[in-house]
């Protein structure tokens, strides 16, 4: 079994040493007290005979026992309030950007080249596409601000803001905004999460293992070169496939109240998508948004269609293209390892509130970079979900206000800064396989899972012969309602 020659030494406030597969968690016993948040009517765990839940390090882990209601007391009123005229300064900052890296390249570094070796040029145009994707992100955030009204009071500067900056990336401003917002309120929730949602062991056997009938442990570690080809398509193409077919979103279409998911599914030509106002991720009400947010893109490809007339196709692709998918590439790793931990839960229904929800995200550091033209969005995104309307230039300020609230259950990873970010897309790509309980969970503790692999990293899956087969929640009965809290509530 494959060990870790290391301890890591990150700033995560819940303990965070690697254990191999035959380690054991030395962590003393959690409380029983549940979450204030949790539901009442869960069965009771004897706690003679618990045993612990495990996160993939072998770390034990607890419910929250905070309120959102404690979080949001905790935050400085001054922190809710956002500043058009500041917002719209980071704009032009970040367009300053943009433009001068532009004109820089163009008119000044790549001409000076023209008596040196023909590498030379295409070596100055990519690190003109990496940095011009670093601006092109921080206006991605911008946006993202938009979406979440921390932007400006003004509801209709927010919207038109966001729609022109996403729209010059090829976003569907709203179609995301609201696909979006339903992730916030359904974070870490298995059956209605809207990115990043996890496989199942179930899942993962079918894909891997042959099919049904098959298991996990017939399979062997997965090669490295396999998770190195499977992150860069993800780090390549994972946005745009997640906007067109809603890869890794949840597959319960057929649920949606007004019975637009009938029929329809994830994947190509399956009808869940971003840009057809009949997809399952809205509802009726949405369908003037979703088209304006595609007359958005629509803008932006014909501006593209005739700048490839004037200047053609080759220095367009240099130009926009480029830094484009350096966009998309943060973008999704950014996200991914927000959501994608050894450290981090996800909840079946009958368990996940949204407190806990929220919790289960994890802050971590890229530097100057991060704070400066990411505009923090890495930093602070656990306090981002517990209050997304909060503007990312007094998040730090509501991140060190939660920490006290939150305690132990706050995370973080910033061990090595921006190198540890890119080690952690790798050792989490490794570590986060798909996810099940742990070893013996009882009651209440049955409905929450951890990332588990097949590679002999951590702690290893329950075998076979344990394994208990489970249909989704909603189709057992009666569905168990849990609160949900909103940002505008």
């Amino acid at each position: 079994m494959a060990t870790l020659s290391r301890t890591r030494k990150s700033s995560i406030s819940q303990a965070s040493t690697p254990l191999t597969a035959n380690s054991t968690s030395s962590s003393k016993a959690p409380s029983t007290s549940s979450s204030s948040t949790s539901l009442s009517s869960m069965a009771p765990v004897n706690e003679k005979s618990r045993k612990p839940m495990l996160d993939t390090y072998g770390n034990e882990f607890e419910f929250p026992d905070f309120t959102i209601k404690q979080i949001r007391d905790a935050i400085p009123a001054h922190c809710y309030k956002s500043s058009t005229l500041r917002s719209l300064g980071y704009v032009a900052r970040d367009l300053a950007l943009v433009s001068s890296n532009f004109y820089a390249f163009k008119f000044h570094i790549v001409p000076a080249l023209a008596e040196y070796h023909p590498a030379s040029r295409f070596v100055a145009w990519g690190a003109y596409a990496f940095i011009q994707g670093l601006f092109g992100t921080g206006l991605w955030v911008l946006a993202h601000e938009c979406g979440h009204g921390a932007f400006s009071p003004s509801k209709t500067v927010n919207d038109l803001v966001g729609w022109v900056l996403h729209s010059s990336l090829l976003v569907p401003f709203w179609s995301w905004k609201i696909s979006h917002g339903k992730h916030h309120k359904a974070t870490g929730h298995l059956e209605r999460d809207m990115v990043f949602v996890p496989k199942s062991r179930e899942e993962y056997s079918r894909r891997y293992a042959g099919g049904i009938g098959h298991d996990i442990a017939e399979l062997t570690e997965e090669t490295p070169i396999a998770t190195l080809v499977h992150l860069i398509g993800q780090q390549l193409l994972g946005w745009p496939i997640y906007l067109i077919n809603n890869v890794t979103g949840h597959p319960y279409h057929e649920r949606q109240s007004e019975g637009r998911g009938i029929g329809k599914r994830n994947g190509w030509f399956g009808g869940v998508n971003h840009f057809d106002p009949r997809s399952p991720l809205y509802e009726n009400r949405d369908a003037k948004w979703i088209l304006l947010s595609d007359v958005g893109i629509a803008v932006t490809t014909y501006f593209l269609y005739r700048a490839v007339q004037v200047w053609g196709l080759a220095n367009i692709a240099i130009w926009y293209f480029g830094p484009y998918l350096w966009v998309n590439h943060w973008l999704v790793a950014i996200t991914f390892l927000q959501h994608t931990d050894p450290s981090l839960p996800h909840y079946h229904p009958e368990s996940w509130t949204y407190t806990r929800g929220a919790a289960a995200t994890i802050d971590r550091e890229f530097g100057f970079i991060g704070r400066h033209l990411l505009h923090g969005i890495i930093e602070t995104h656990v306090a981002h979900h517990f209050v997304s309307s909060i503007p990312f230039y007094k998040a730090d300020e509501a991140t060190e206000a939660i920490k006290k609230v939150m305690g132990k259950h706050y995370r973080s990873d910033t061990e090595g800064g921006p190198a540890g970010f890119l080690r952690a897309l790798w050792r989490s790509s490794r570590w986060c396989q798909f996810v099940e309980p742990s070893e013996g969970a009882e009651g209440e503790e049955k409905g929450v899972v951890f990332f588990r692999n097949r590679n002999g990293l951590g702690v290893p899956p329950i075998s076979r012969e344990k394994v208990v087969s489970r249909v989704p929640f909603e189709k057992k009965g009666p569905v168990v309602q849990v609160a949900e809290v909103s940002d505008s509530e």
